[in-house]
């Protein structure tokens, strides 16, 4: 397993540059990180003008106390998913594409499943990259074209080398955004009162409460789901909801909520200049490197999502290092020529085929558990089953159908009504025998396979009771 945390891994007898993170194993006890370490990347996630953007936008149409019911409904709703999630994740060290051959999906329905979230995650890699090289040049000058490529190129390279690297860098970032934002915002909101601000009406037209918590609890959705990407580097239970838990508190609560006292002070969403305006050189630096912070998990759950993709359907090994540089090397020249924009419409469609997987993990792996056994057999000695189920028909069944109700069904939040209606479907005909799988595959993929003992080759079959 060693050479899953080098930066310099041998593949086929081949140098590699970066580290392949045990993207096809579980994360050894002795490599997890801290409490601290992990708690910095959480908070990372939290720290972006797009968020205070959300929150102004939402002020314009909401009271504060309107916009604080559907900042915590968001919250409750996101925290739930991500719990139940990550703590799977935590528990078998498996990122969610490895997870969900023994959690609801099979081997090759895991590859479906890979695919998805890969081309979803890649894709909102490039568009986050055009935004990105959009606002440095409306800011400090030169073509957009090349900050796209400075910067996903930067994020490329960074996330080659795994996600050590990206904790140090988050330990970095993390700290000066929200000191920078802290001040920006303090001497921004110093010539106004913050009691007729809270207490003062919406300033735009009135937001619904359904369509403020889509906003909120739908677009992060899908990093939710993707959760065990990181908490499969978490210890201990109690951390992932601690950790998730700071970092909704300081997303929703903190920035989001600043948020909405901006957009009642300017009466419009567009309050990125005033945290901007104030901090110079330096803090459009910090918050440009905020978002790349962000933008990184996009192309790193990508990554791991091919490497799973190639292991089933093509049964060769791929190195994580080296599908980030073809992911981050596309996606960066489709954002420099302008093309990511142009598919906005069809991630959006993504955004709510990737909520039922989350159900569908959440039913299985702690409601039904048919399929759990070889998880439990082999998580001691850290090493994967040795056979996992080839097909689970009615999951797929399931993942359509609950995609269906996200799509069409114009009620409530479409990426929760999706995941909702998957973890009952799956619930209900899980626990009535209804889902069953369908031929057992042995992994035998040399470098899997060093990743088992004997003992383990001896696990109870995939969906035995």
């Amino acid at each position: 397993m060693a050479a899953n945390d080098s930066t310099a891994a041998e593949a086929g007898g081949t140098k590699v540059v970066g580290s392949d993170d045990y993207a096809l194993s579980r994360v050894p006890r002795d490599k997890r990180l801290g409490f601290w370490t992990m708690l910095l990347q959480w908070l990372a996630q939290s720290g972006s003008i797009s968020q205070f953007t959300l929150g102004a936008t939402i002020g314009v149409g909401m009271s504060f106390g309107d916009a604080f019911f559907a900042f915590t409904l968001g919250a409750v709703i996101l925290e739930v998913v991500i719990f139940a999630i990550g703590l799977a994740g935590m528990r078998e060290g498996l990122a969610t594409p490895l997870l969900t051959r023994w959690a609801g999906f099979g081997r090759n329905g895991s590859a479906l499943v890979s695919l998805v979230i890969s081309v979803s995650l890649v894709g909102w890699f490039g568009v986050q990259n055009t935004i990105f090289g959009d606002s440095v040049s409306a800011l400090v000058g030169g073509p957009s074209w090349l900050w796209c490529t400075a910067a996903g190129l930067a994020i490329t390279v960074l996330v080659i080398f795994g996600f050590r690297y990206m904790a140090v860098f988050a330990k970095i970032v993390t700290p000066l955004f929200f000191a920078m934002v802290a001040w920006s915002v303090t001497d921004a909101l110093s010539d106004h009162s913050l009691t007729e601000l809270i207490n003062s009406p919406a300033p735009g037209e009135t937001i619904p409460l359904a369509v403020a918590a889509t906003a909120i609890a739908g677009g992060f959705m899908t990093g939710a789901i993707v959760s065990p990407e990181m908490t499969r580097y978490n210890r201990k239970g109690s951390h992932v909801f601690l950790q998730s838990a700071s970092s909704m508190i300081l997303s929703e609560y903190i920035v989001g909520m600043t948020g909405v006292l901006l957009g009642h002070m300017v009466g419009s969403g567009q309050v990125s200049q005033i945290v901007l305006s104030t901090s110079g050189v330096f803090g459009v630096l910090v918050v440009l490197m905020s978002t790349a912070k962000i933008n990184d998990w996009n192309l790193y759950g990508s990554s791991l999502g091919v490497v799973n993709f190639f292991q089933v359907v093509f049964e060769k090994r791929v190195h994580r290092g080296a599908v980030t540089i073809v992911l981050g090397i596309a996606g960066t020249l489709l954002s420099a020529v302008g093309m990511m924009t142009h598919f906005t419409d069809f991630l959006s469609v993504l955004g709510v085929a990737i909520p039922p997987v989350g159900g569908i993990i959440v039913a299985e792996y702690w409601v039904v558990r048919r399929m759990r056994a070889p998880l439990d057999a082999t998580r001691e000695s850290e090493t994967l089953p040795a056979t996992s189920p080839t097909w689970v028909p009615m999951s797929l069944v399931i993942w359509a159908a609950a995609f269906c109700v996200g799509k069409f069904y114009d009620g409530g939040i479409p990426a929760l009504n999706s995941l909702l209606t998957a973890f009952v479907l799956y619930s209900v005909l899980g626990l009535a025998g209804w889902i069953r799988t369908y031929g057992t595959t042995t992994l035998d993929d040399d470098d899997e396979a060093a990743d088992r003992t004997p003992a383990a080759s001896g696990t109870a079959p995939v969906g035995a009771p």
